[in-house]
């Protein structure tokens, strides 16, 4: 059985073996589907399962030290301490002795209601947390950015406020939701909403618990007799305390109030119709009076609390914190004085005023100045109160980008002339006048309107918005409009606040570095956890423009035509900007103001240390309006003292020329372009200014140069006329004797009006000068000597002269001898001169002489060699002044009586119209002798 197989497996074997190739052996087994996604889908699980054991490990690792929920930090409050910025003074410790707590049943169902609407509308259905209200929180702060919308509950926000730290990380909310969980696990949700309205932050000066914001704002004695209004409103009070409070804020409490309303109505808690009548009420309607005062540096403090609630989240009147504020104890008193009356006279009770005063190094609040005759949670006048800053906002918006983006200089031209708004609208000067063209510094430093719109409307309404927001200005987001050109003035709806200005304005002294002002630096919670609040630096300008523009506002101070140079301080650098505004034409009708009444006077200034910004004016049209002296000056005089005061026994420092600005000369405006001044620019129209470095500007003026020549020219012209016009000038001197006195008149033909006489006489005395002055005139020389000659020369200015003698006759020869004057030559050339110079006396006493500048024609008298009387018309006229000018009473007009004898004239002293020295003294003369024939005068030229 050779053939045969051993076993089985060898005969399948050996079968197999015989099998022909390539045939099929059967089926190829199928590969199982999915195996990739299962791989798949237990690689996620693991993950999943990973990280649901790290995830809880880390969710233990974090709440692993929380606090323990306890009954009394729940139910009481730990008071805070207020240091000063010494960090040792402790100025006041905040706490609970304002609180008043009210049971749950005690709260009625409306106030419940209105939290529970605002706050958490599903407080009744979740354990502690929202996931719901997280979820949408966290879609709205993907949308909006971080912190657009919170999503804690009422329970949350309980535990956060007594027993967590307000730092916002990843393990203190981890914390928050777990605390939140385990409250609600032991107290019912009517004891969780009982703590949380009693412990809720309402206002300042301590009001704490919804029993005593109901006290305060509304005066009931009971949290439940409020109404629906009224709850609405105090239910909309926590989101912002101050932004919202109606005492100070109507317009936005008003907004506040109603969407509570609208919320209320929303969730079902009231009906539309309630909601629209409570809407009706004023909501300063049912406010009761407050007339609480305030306690030392509750101002400060205000600020404090208000600042700790928005950066930390805690409560500083319960949760047991150390404050460390910016306060100057030293400034702060003072500032107090300054609002009690103390230092400036305030002209009644009604007047207000608000300040800050900030340090520009870093941004610190050193005092707050909130108000005259204040209350406890009143407006606060330096940081609540916004009003219109006038041309206070210059520097702000149009000055100061025109330098950061334009790189203008101080002394950019701007023409201040007629001008209006791009849509038509007339703008004008305070003053209503216009100045031509000015420099950038001289428009500031006039609070010039129309260089300041143009300056503005150069830069553009987008950059001028910019620069502001870089100084904390965001002016169209609170207005609710955009930047429009009014914008330039100061005119703008909501306006802004001291404090706001004092920040923006201590940038420009602090080279540009923006610093927020702020009154905390730091807070230390009680598990020794410290947050750091100072805020960071930022750069708002380059230091040219914050150089540039601190110099333009030291001119508002330092010059002439600076309107703060009341602030003039000895030893202090100080610049800065006036501002002022008006009431709407409204106003001024239905409250009789007129139209010189001012509402708002600001002045904003800084040294190189320290930025004030004082507002000074009424709360409301119908308190008052600003138009005194003392009253327009109140902002610069509180300034004034401020400043001195908080400046004392300090380096006074000074403000720093950076590299990136030169100085240089430049002729003052009088056209578009700025140049250089040449040789020939006078010193009065040359002014230094400061630019950019690479803009100065390299072109010499022109301008002086080519007045110089023309002048030149002119000048030449004149000259070769003056010397035509001076040898034109003929003078004229006559003289003679009668009645025993000489006549002496003299006078110029073609003499200008500044022509000048000087007359010179020569005797037997010696000579002197008889006269010296402008225009003709004459002179009487009294009792002469007999027989003696007398010469007169008349000399001008413009050097011409002439001479005239006279021989005064002897006693012997009186009667009979010719006594005539003869010309002298003085050199020159008269045009007129008579060709016969003398007259000749003839025997028969007859006088023939033609000459009519000295007698009548034809008007002779014979005389036969004796006084035979009768009316001698041949007398000399003694006016002989060509330019026409009179000579009354003179002695020269001779006039001769019936009864043939002539009388002496009489002595004016030397008096007349030509003459401005005094009357020589007379000549000794002889006595009196007869009567003698008159002698007919020569002139000569």
């Amino acid at each position: 059985m050779s053939d045969n197989y051993r076993s089985r497996e060898e005969r399948r074997r050996a079968m197999n073996d015989n099998k022909p190739e390539g045939k099929s052996q059967g089926k190829p087994k199928k590969k199982k589907k999915g195996g990739l996604f299962r791989k798949i889908v237990a690689a996620v699980l693991l993950i999943g399962i990973i990280g649901l054991i790290a995830g809880v490990g880390t969710f233990f690792a974090m709440i692993s030290d929380a606090p323990k929920v306890d009954d009394s930090v729940l139910k009481n409050s730990f008071s805070s301490k207020v240091y000063a910025n010494d960090g040792k003074t402790v100025v006041k410790e905040i706490g609970a002795q304002k609180r008043t707590y009210v049971q749950y049943d005690e709260i009625p169902q409306v106030v419940k209601n209105a939290f529970i609407a605002t706050e958490d509308v599903r407080f009744y259905k979740h354990h502690g947390v929202d996931f719901y209200r997280i979820g949408g929180a966290l879609m709205a702060n993907f949308k909006d950015g971080f912190g657009a919308e919170g999503g804690s509950t009422i329970t949350q926000q309980v535990v956060k406020n007594s027993f967590l730290s307000p730092k916002k990380t990843v393990k203190r909310k981890v914390q928050e939701m777990w605390l939140a969980y385990q409250l609600e696990r032991k107290y019912s949700k009517q004891q969780i909403l009982e703590m949380y309205l009693n412990k809720i932050y309402f206002a300042s000066g301590e009001v704490y618990g919804i029993e005593r914001a109901a006290e305060k704002f509304y005066g009931v004695k009971s949290v439940k007799d409020l109404t629906l209004d009224e709850a609405a409103m105090l239910a909309g009070l926590p989101k912002a305390p101050t932004t919202y409070n109606p005492v100070t804020n109507p317009e936005n409490a008003t907004k506040r109030r109603n969407t509570v309303l609208n919320l209320m109505a929303k969730n079902g808690f009231i009906t539309q119709a309630e909601a629209d009548k409570a809407k009706q009420v004023d909501v300063q309607a049912h406010l009761a009076k407050q007339t609480e005062s305030t306690s030392k540096y509750d101002v400060f403090i205000d600020q404090v609390i208000e600042e700790v609630k928005k950066k930390t989240d805690a409560d500083p009147f319960s949760a047991g914190l150390e404050i460390y504020t910016t306060l100057d104890t030293n400034a702060q008193d003072y500032v107090d004085d300054v609002m009690n009356n103390k230092v400036v006279n305030f002209p009644n009770d009604k007047f207000q005023a608000g300040l800050v005063v900030v340090d520009n190094e870093t941004g610190g609040i050193q005092a707050i100045g909130g108000g005259r005759n204040r209350v406890s949670g009143g407006l606060n006048f330096a940081t609540n109160m916004r009003r219109q800053p006038g041309s206070t906002i210059k520097p702000i918006l149009d000055y100061g980008p025109a330098i950061e983006n334009l790189k203008w200089s101080t002394g950019q031209p701007l023409k201040d002339e007629e001008y209006h708004y791009s849509n038509g609208t007339p703008i004008r000067n305070f003053g209503r006048n216009y100045k031509g063209w000015v420099s950038a510094r001289e428009a500031l430093g006039r609070s010039l309107n129309i260089p300041a719109l143009k300056a503005f409307q150069a830069t553009g309404a987008d950059k001028a918005k910019e620069f502001a927001t870089g100084l904390g200005l965001k002016l169209d987001e609170e207005d609710g409009e955009a930047y429009s050109e009014s914008y330039s003035i100061g005119g703008f709806r909501t306006g802004v606040t001291p404090l706001q200005m004092a920040g923006a304005y201590s940038a420009f002294a602090n080279e540009g570095m923006y610093n927020a002002p702020h009154t905390v630096t730091k807070v230390k919670f009680p598990d020794g956890t410290e947050i750091d609040l100072t805020p960071k630096p930022k750069r708002a300008m380059q230091d040219y423009t914050a150089f540039m523009m601190t110099d333009m506002m030291k001119s508002v101070v330092n010059e002439s035509y600076g309107t703060a140079r009341a602030v003039r301080t000895p030893g202090l650098e100080i610049a800065g900007k006036t501002g002022t505004s008006n009431f709407s034409a409204a106003e001024k009708q239905r409250y009789n103001i007129p139209d010189a009444g001012e509402k708002d006077v600001w002045f904003n200034g800084f040294t190189p240390n320290y930025t004030i910004s004082v507002w000074t004016g009424y709360e409301t049209a119908k308190d008052g309006y600003i138009l005194s002296p003392n009253e327009t000056g109140m902002a610069k005089n509180i300034f004034k003292h401020v400043i001195t005061h908080i400046s004392e026994g300090k380096p006074k420092g000074s403000f720093k020329q950076p590299d990136s600005v030169v100085e240089r000369s430049v002729e003052k405006p009088t056209g578009k372009d700025l140049k250089r001044p040449s040789g020939s620019t006078p010193s009065s129209l040359i002014t230094k200014e400061y630019f950019v470095r690479g803009t100065a500007p390299t072109k010499v003026s022109q301008t002086f140069v080519k007045k110089e020549k023309e002048e030149k020219k002119e000048d030449k012209k004149e000259d070769k006329k003056e010397k035509k016009d001076n040898k034109d000038v003929k003078p004229k001197i006559t003289a003679s004797y009668s009645g025993g006195a000489i006549s002496v008149n003299w006078s110029a033909s073609n003499a200008a009006s500044d022509t000048t006489f000087t007359v010179t006489m020569s005797s037997p005395n010696g000579s002197e000068q008889l006269a010296s002055g402008a225009g003709a005139g004459g002179k009487t020389i009294s009792n002469p000597a007999p027989g003696a000659t007398y010469s007169f020369t008349v000399t001008t200015n413009t050097g011409q002269s002439a001479s005239s003698s006279v021989k005064v006759p002897d006693s012997s020869d009186q009667a009979t001898e010719d006594n005539s004057t003869k010309p002298e030559d003085d050199g020159t050339t008269n045009d007129n001169q008579n060709e016969d110079n003398s007259n000749t006396d003839q025997n028969n006493g007859s006088d023939q002489g033609d000459d009519s500048s000295t007698q009548p024609d034809d008007n002779q008298n014979s005389n036969n060699g004796n006084n035979s009387g009768g009316n001698n018309s041949g007398n000399t006229d003694n006016n002989n002044n060509d330019s026409g000018n009179a000579n009354d009473g003179n002695s020269g007009n001779n006039n001769n009586n019936n009864g043939g004898t002539t009388p002496p004239p009489a002595d004016n002293g030397g008096s007349d119209s030509g003459s401005q020295t005094p009357q020589t003294p007379a000549t000794p003369s002889t006595p009196s002798t007869p009567a003698t024939p008159q002698q007919e005068p020569t002139t000569e030229n």
